[in-house]
């Protein structure tokens, strides 16, 4: 399997780590394309959310305002994301605002947090901008990397044990040379980052599409998800539940954002209540709706509270805190903003970039292996490529271990599709090339049906056979 993976898998997974490289800078080149948009001259009083809001509809008439993102610092912007046809599918339209003079800085499209340029770099590292079906390869690389991973480990540590040296599993032998100097790179600069690279399979398939799928539904069996923050007005269960909300008729359109409590009272709510930027303030879906506003601190220490808010009367419905969600949908959103280089700042990033270089190494080491073993001699009638792996594994495990073996793999094929799928293609390659290897191996025994040579060449005919049935066994 490690064989396989490596020869066939590995280019999927190779390109994953070239264009992860990328995205672990993409938030640096973010900040510096769009610096125009994003920054702004410190100055002392910022104007009202309400109006920098209005500045923002005057700038961009069309669609509906759907959230507003706050200024961060006092050289930030303000960030008004607007619903608009002119984008592709799943983007929005941000317009950039200052907070202190109203100017409209500039507007830029939006795929969730990611401007333009971080937006095209995300694309190319989940789907190589091929769509929906552009997915399956992350996916597919996800789903072996692990196992990769913990075959490499085993295939090295196994050949490394009679020597009961660490130092032999955790360093290169720079003594050796041509094959076997490349094995020791390759295996021990996989022994250093394994732990990094099961953790990014790991993520990777958590918003995977079909592995994915699978992994939320254990989510929900087991609650591992944080309760929904309820913004229903006739169902709070917050400081304003048991009150009747919206008494007065709930404004429609940009009217929210000026009439009752408005987006300054939400906002100041929300700072009475101790949320801090970067806050995520998103108007009522409806009359019968609150606004929510919640906190999207996604560095350490994380901050990712959650309240909601009657828009005529400004006071809280509900709250959800951060400190309250299970253990395991903490880790999830840790673990995935590990995966993107965001939670521990430039340290992640750094430990990022050393991964996606270890890993490209890895693989052009792994093929240069593959090349090494390939047959050498200009008389050999076989593959110019490095020849497959040794054969008989399966038939030399006992019926106990061998249903074992089934058993967990089908359970994992269950939970990963592809891996599945990619598997049975393996196992149908290497029932190919043993069909063809014993039918040479067949067609170069002699034939009965031979007629007998003529009594000159009996000694010829004879040599030959001996040497043609010595090759076949």
């Amino acid at each position: 399997m490690h064989f396989y993976a490596g020869v066939f898998i590995a280019p999927f997974i190779l390109i994953a780590a070239a264009t992860g490289l990328l995205y672990t800078v993409a938030s640096q080149i973010e900040q510096a394309v769009y610096d125009h948009e994003l920054h702004v001259p410190a100055g002392t009083t910022a104007l009202p959310l309400s109006g920098q809001v209005a500045a923002a509809r005057a700038a961009h008439p069309d669609g509906e305002i759907t959230e507003v993102m706050p200024a961060i610092d006092a050289t930030s912007t303000t960030r008004v994301v607007f619903s608009d046809a002119t984008v592709p599918d799943d983007y929005a339209m941000a317009v950039f605002v200052n907070p202190y003079t109203a100017e409209v800085r500039g507007q830029v499209p939006t795929f969730g947090q990611w401007l333009g340029v971080r937006a095209w770099i995300d694309e190319l590292h989940r789907t190589p901008h091929l769509g929906a079906f552009g997915r399956n390869y992350s996916e597919l690389a996800a789903s072996w990397m692990w196992i990769v991973v913990l075959g490499g480990l085993a295939l090295w540590i196994g050949r490394r044990r009679t020597e009961r040296k660490l130092r032999r599993v955790l360093l290169p032998d720079t003594s050796s040379r041509g094959r076997t100097r490349n094995l020791s790179w390759h295996a021990t600069t996989g022994v250093w980052i394994a732990i990094g690279l099961l953790l990014l399979s790991a993520t990777g398939l958590t918003w995977s599409n079909y592995a994915g799928a699978k992994i939320a539904d254990v989510r929900s069996l087991l609650d591992w998800h944080s309760r929904p923050l309820e913004t229903s007005l006739s169902a709070g269960t917050g400081s304003g539940a048991g009150h009747q909300h919206g008494a007065t008729a709930a404004a429609s359109g940009d009217a929210v954002f000026t009439t009752g409590a408005g987006i300054d009272g939400v906002m100041a709510t929300a700072t009475a209540q101790g949320l801090q930027v970067p806050l995520f303030i998103r108007p009522p879906e409806d009359a019968g709706s609150a606004w929510s506003v919640r906190e999207r601190k996604r560095d350490w220490p994380t901050r990712f509270d959650a309240i909601s808010v009657d828009g005529t009367t400004g006071t809280v419905v509900d709250r959800v805190n951060f400190a309250d969600w299970p253990f395991m949908a903490k880790m999830t959103d840790w673990t995935i903003d590990a995966h993107m280089g965001i939670l521990f700042g430039l340290a992640n990033q750094l430990v990022l970039i050393a991964l996606a270089v270890g890993v490209i190494l890895i693989i052009l080491r792994g093929y240069r292996m593959w090349w090494q073993r390939r047959p050498s001699k200009r008389n050999d009638t076989g593959p110019r490529f490095g020849r497959p792996a040794p054969r008989g594994s399966l038939r030399a495990l006992s019926p106990g271990v061998l249903i074992l073996v089934t058993v967990v793999t089908l359970f994992i094929a269950y939970f990963v599709p592809l891996f599945a799928i990619s598997l049975g293609v393996f196992l149908a390659v290497d029932v190919l090339l043993e069909r063809r290897r014993t039918t040479r191996q067949d067609s170069a025994l002699p034939t009965t049906l031979d007629p007998a040579p003529p009594a000159s060449a009996v000694d010829t005919a004879d040599a030959a056979q001996v040497t043609s049935g010595s090759t076949a066994t």
